[in-house]
């Protein structure tokens, strides 16, 4: 469950660092500065940034629980749709040219959350449901459990 935890590790960390602290913490103004086009109110990106931090919550239980050597099922498949779903969103995102004329510094901040997103699903995938040492290891649990 080793590869698990460092997905699951990176996840928590891009999230908290990409995601979490700046949709909470930066005014308007410094995410402009970045490039990013911002709504108006900035409160449904605040909200979005709680959304994340809450997905963060269960992340973490599920690292926990693989740490102890429990296979994170539930932190699994909500890591494979919301990653999976972004990194589908974004890629049509990108074809669509939407990021075009963002500043340069947000169009490289974009293209990086699909490479990540991506990834993590790839890892998550790997890792988790398509693992078979984690099926034969459920096997023996379930075997010892009857």
């Amino acid at each position: 469950m080793r590869g698990l935890i460092h997905v699951l590790t990176f996840k928590i960390v891009f999230t908290i660092v990409g995601a979490c602290v700046p949709l909470l913490l930066l005014p308007a103004s410094a995410l402009q500065w970045i490039g990013f086009d911002v709504p108006q109110p900035i409160l449904f990106l605040r909200m979005l940034g709680m959304a994340y931090a809450a997905l963060i919550v269960g992340y973490a239980f599920g690292l926990r629980d693989a740490k102890r050597g429990i296979y994170p099922a539930q932190a699994v498949w909500v890591g494979i749709f919301s990653n999976g779903g972004a990194a589908l969103i974004l890629s049509f995102a990108a074809l669509n040219g939407t990021w075009a004329h963002w500043g340069a510094m947000a169009q490289m901040l974009m293209w990086g959350s699909l490479i990540s997103l991506t990834g993590i699903t790839a890892g998550l995938i790997s890792f988790g449901p398509f693992d078979l040492r984690i099926d034969i290891e459920l096997s023996k649990k379930y075997a010892e459990f009857l």
